[in-house]
């Protein structure tokens, strides 16, 4: 047996018996601590999830549907004195509202319905893409809370953490045309040095702002003039910008330093996840989701190297031998 895919039999986490310089007692207790982290962050994701079933069910769902059935009626997609603390406020760049224009033709609770759907469908489709291996129930159990949220107020987000495993050009160019800043998931190609990738990305994403602006431009041409940090707002905000703009700014920096400089490492699409998941200045809880990205890497521009990265399932399935 090779004892390197054997020591690994846990699905990554932690090598059975004794790593370099970690007794095996301490080991076993990291396991202990890490398992009972994601059953409890599991059974608080549950609840959290009824929570807010029960208290404000789909609370997010009504700023797409108004965005969209503005557009239908000529109205502003962004209305002046709009209250940016408000859940029915749309702060995203137009191309969800167009897309969703012909749903909010339909009565707000059959809309409402339809979405939900699809935001549970989209959870479903990054489990299956990322693979059920052991890190991946784990992972759903540290995200439990921000994944209970998400879903019971029918966040976007679950749609970003998708298109984030999916990990395509084009999955991050729509995802920053959703988001803005998952586009710096994109970095992960740029310090891979995989042109091909990165070419098609930024094609992707002009060719979604020029749609955008064809398709709506009053619309395009107000987003640029109200996405402001003014939208920050005042809520529970897990972003250093909250403690101090600088602070910030310093830290997004690395993070992006970070991401070029891992991105040819096994940490490269972690890193690169991470930094598209946390360097918003308006980070709320829920938008953690979008880390379990991260446990399936794209596959490279360059042929001779897709064996070298084996995505979630094919490591569990490898390592369990």
């Amino acid at each position: 047996m090779n004892t390197r895919k054997a020591a690994r039999s846990d699905g990554g986490f932690f090598p059975r018996g004794r790593g370099p310089g970690a007794p095996g007692w301490l080991l076993k207790l990291a396991r202990v601590a890490l398992f009972s982290a994601a059953v409890l962050g599991g059974l608080a994701g549950v609840g959290v999830l009824w929570l807010h079933l029960v208290g404000d069910p789909l609370a997010d769902v009504r700023a797409y549907y108004d965005a969209a059935r503005r557009l239908n009626e000529g109205a502003p997609l962004y209305p002046p004195g709009a209250d940016t603390n408000a859940a029915e406020f749309y702060r995203y760049p137009p191309l969800l509202a167009i897309v969703l224009r012909p749903f909010a033709l339909l009565p707000y609770p059959t809309f409402a319905l339809l979405w939900e759907i699809g935001i549970v469908a989209a959870l479903v489709a990054t489990l299956r893409r990322v693979g059920l291996g052991s890190r991946t129930w784990l992972a759903l159990g540290l995200l439990g809370i921000p994944l209970g949220w998400a879903v019971a107020v029918g966040q976007a987000h679950v749609l970003v953490m998708f298109l984030l495993a999916v990990g395509t050009p084009f999955s991050i160019a729509v995802a920053a045309h959703l988001k803005v800043f998952p586009l710096l998931a994109a970095l992960y190609w740029v310090g891979r040095g995989e042109a091909a990738h990165v070419a098609v990305f930024l094609a992707w994403l002009v060719g979604l702002s020029v749609g955008q602006a064809f398709l709506e431009p009053a619309g395009w041409d107000a987003f640029w003039r109200v996405a402001s940090l003014e939208q920050v707002g005042a809520v529970r905000n897990l972003s250093p910008y909250a403690a101090s703009p600088s602070l910030w700014l310093g830290l997004l920096a690395l993070g992006v330093v970070a991401a070029l400089v891992l991105a040819r490492t096994r940490f490269g699409w972690p890193a690169a996840v991470a930094l598209a998941t946390l360097a918003p200045p308006r980070l709320l809880l829920y938008m953690l989701s979008s880390l379990l990205a991260a446990l399936r890497p794209p596959r490279p521009d360059v042929p001779e190297l897709a064996d070298a990265v084996p995505d979630a399932a094919e490591a569990y399935v490898s390592s369990a031998r």
